[in-house]
């Protein structure tokens, strides 16, 4: 507890609560086998317009409940404890509360994981998200919980094996019967009660015939779950101190202490506005990889290296059906009563909070962060004027257990990207209710580039990673996701919590790295930013190619700035935040010792309790044993020598034209070459006050006219395409 998470030992599959503690009754079975199936709910018309978009959301959702399965099954083994582990810890990495697993009731066959969702609490009278959300917060549990089913559903069929999901208002089953049995709830006459969360809760199941280990049902005791134990942390469970913590911050605020963070007009690193190029969506590399820039493998493997795995693939398939839905039509009367900017971003980040974001910020949109042009070469106009940015935390728990580029990163990144195309796809929709323009911006379709907005929100500093910001409290275990509106709000100021000096010194993430893409140099100006540049090339050959893994985010695993910063933190780890954040002069003296006693207590180290998931790779449709799986633990003597780093640099010149959809191959002898353009901060600062002209590897290849405006992405040429 000193060193490490109270949570340190606990298997992932357990759960936050500690359901395991709990007595059980297997009585209760027979019971409930005389007990007639209840009849679903025909569901009531929504009272309130964020009900009614939960709802469509749900209803989105629902078209994934069933399908085909695989044409074979996955190696899974005969130990269905460890089946269980791969599903419970699917569960709980889509954030259901409790997860449990029951046979289906007579006359049906097989068996059901359930999963119950926690109602979020009402926001503060006073606040204009209280009226906004107080009648649709079952609607909004419902909603994820239906996400976390279809997903598990899409999962499980991956593998071969039939899974059909059922949803409130889409259930072909008793819910209520199947939570008993499961030993989620308890009956408290004709209601269901959980233990340590009480009657708030929405429900959702998955039957199947994929044989599993079943939880007993809970005896009626299990309500009386509390006291000292639980308050304190039972098995390394979460706190009841924890839960009490953030039930009493302002639904403004996320639970992390970010009010505490120094604030400051301009980010922490130098940005020449007047300089900064817009770029087109064809430049990032990702694109280019799948224009075939970057060769014929690397296309290839574009269209599913974060996708080859059931569960990830199984996230992309609802990721895709919510690209349409990110605009729409805006009501042509404007409510009048959101006139306050500070109001408005008050209850917006209440509204997040309770949708299920970590970490949100407001800033006006700067030129540059727009994108110039779509995929396709036609021109992106700056249309909205602030965004609401907002984080997704990736787990720590599940990070702890993987090597950072095993099986499991590609579905880290996709569950980040659903819940934020969720998230920010019911805002958008909600404000365009109320007659403000507001437009999701999510890695599957977005007109805004996200790491400067990141930035001008307060959320975070640029780091060594290069084209990654680490927050004071997660660091770089995020992905994020843009809200963009014309509703008046109140911004937030960037942060300096002094992470350029500790990244100054720390070079983990760069030594870690498993094709050497992070700098062991100081920062240089790269298209008008100062910035440790990583040779993005290398980074997403590896990234999309890397046969032993789905993906990579090993720079995020190994950072010492993943971790745990609650109440059941380690005692070191929350002083070091609070030194941090609170007494910047002393980073002098504490970032190196810092550094050195992060490896020092394998910080970076995979922790065996918290792999849960099953090691498969897709392959023609079918889930098998890959060939090999990444394994890596800490490289404490490799050596790090920045003179003999070979880096390439892309600059804005070396883009390809906006419009060119045929391959542009990319010049890496060049691009090495081009690291002699670079200048240092310093030089850029004194060249910009002598009203100097930006450099020419500034401007950007210009559009070659050959596409016009009607014209198409490639068909089938991006992994978000829903193809036919």
């Amino acid at each position: 507890m000193f060193i490490h998470p109270r949570s340190k030992d606990r298997p992932f599959h357990f759960g936050l609560f500690p359901l395991e503690t709990l007595p059980r009754d297997p009585g209760v079975i027979d019971a409930e086998a005389k007990r007639p199936p209840r009849a679903a709910a025909a569901a009531a018309p929504s009272s309130s317009l964020l009900a009614r978009t939960a709802d469509r959301y749900r209803g989105i959702f629902a078209t994934f409940a069933d399908g085909p399965a695989a044409p074979a099954r996955a190696p899974v083994g005969d130990d269905l404890r460890r089946r269980v582990m791969d599903l419970k810890g699917g569960a709980y990495f889509l954030d259901a509360s409790l997860a449990g697993i029951c046979a289906m009731p007579a006359p049906e066959r097989g068996f059901a994981l359930v999963v119950l969702v926690e109602h979020a609490r009402v926001p503060e009278e006073g606040n204009l998200a209280h009226d906004w959300t107080r009648s649709a917060i079952s609607a909004a549990a419902d909603m994820r919980a239906a996400e976390i089913a279809v997903v598990l559903a899409g999962h499980v069929r991956q593998m071969g094996f039939q899974a059909h999901a059922h949803l409130a208002g889409h259930a072909q089953v008793d819910l209520e019967k199947l939570a008993v049995l499961a030993g989620l709830a308890v009956r408290t006459g004709d209601s269901l009660a959980a233990p340590f969360i009480g009657t708030g809760f929405s429900l959702a199941a998955i039957s199947t015939d994929y044989e599993l280990a079943v939880d007993l049902p809970l005896h009626p005791d299990a309500l009386k779950a509390g006291g000292l134990r639980y308050w304190w942390g039972i098995n390394g469970a979460q706190s009841g101190r924890e839960r009490g913590r953030r039930a009493k911050r302002p639904s403004h605020l996320s639970r992390y202490p970010m009010e505490t963070v120094k604030r400051v007009a301009r980010p922490t690193t130098l940005i020449l506005d007047d300089e900064v190029p817009r770029v087109p969506k064809r430049a990032a590399f990702f694109q280019r990889a799948l224009h075939g820039d970057l060769g014929d493998k690397a296309k290839k493997e574009r269209t599913r290296f974060s996708f080859k795995t059931p569960l990830s693939f199984s996230l992309l398939q609802v990721i895709r059906a919510l690209v349409p839905h990110q605009d729409g039509e805006v009501a042509p009367a404007r409510n009048g009563t959101l006139s306050d900017p500070a109001a408005n971003a008050r209850a917006i980040k209440s509204l997040s909070y309770l949708l299920g974001s970590d970490l949100t910020g407001i800033c006006e949109i700067p030129r540059y962060a727009w994108f110039s042009h779509k995929e396709n070469g036609t021109e992106i106009p700056r249309y909205h004027r602030y965004a609401v940015v907002m984080l997704i935390d990736q787990g720590y728990d599940t990070m702890e257990g993987a090597s950072g580029d095993d099986w499991i990163s590609g579905a880290q990144s996709m569950r980040g990207y659903l819940r934020g195309a969720e998230i920010a796809g019911v805002m958008a929709e909600f404000l365009r209710g109320h007659g403000f323009p507001a437009r999701a911006q999510t890695n599957a379709d977005s007109d805004v580039l996200q790491i400067p907005l990141i930035l001008w929100a307060g959320l975070g500093e640029l780091s060594r990673i290069g084209e990654l910001v680490l927050n004071p409290f997660v660091g770089p275990r995020f992905k994020s996701v843009v809200l963009t509106t014309d509703l008046p709000l109140e911004v937030d100021k960037p942060i300096d919590f002094g992470l350029q000096k500790f990244c100054g010194h720390c070079m983990k993430c760069a030594r870690e790295c498993p094709c050497d893409a992070i700098p062991f140099g100081d920062k240089v100006m790269f298209n008008g930013y100062e910035i440790w540049k990583p040779d993005v090339e290398r980074c997403t050959r590896y990234r999309v190619t890397n046969p032993k893994g789905s993906a990579c985010g090993r720079c995020m695993k190994t950072c010492p700035i993943n971790k745990v910063v609650d109440a059941d933190g380690a005692w070191l780890t929350r002083a070091a935040s609070w030194v941090g954040v609170n007494a910047l002069w002393a980073k002098p003296l504490t970032v190196p010792f810092a550094a050195w006693f992060d490896d020092w207590i394998g910080n970076g180290r995979r922790n065996p309790a918290k792999k849960w998931w099953f090691d498969h790779e897709l392959v023609d449709g079918v889930a098998v044993e890959p060939k090999g799986t990444n394994q890596r633990d800490l490289d404490l003597d490799r050596k790090m020598d920045a003179s003999a780093q070979k880096m390439a640099f892309y600059h804005a010149s070396m883009m390809p034209p906006p419009d060119e959809q045929g391959p542009v191959p990319v010049d890496r002898k060049a691009a090495m070459a081009a690291g002699a353009l670079l200048e240092t901060p310093e030089a850029a600062r004194r060249r910009a006050a002598e009203v100097g002209e930006p450099p020419v590897h500034y401007r950007p290849a210009p559009a070659r006219g050959a596409v016009g405006a009607e014209s198409s992405v490639i068909p089938g040429s991006s992994p978000y395409q829903q193809l036919k």
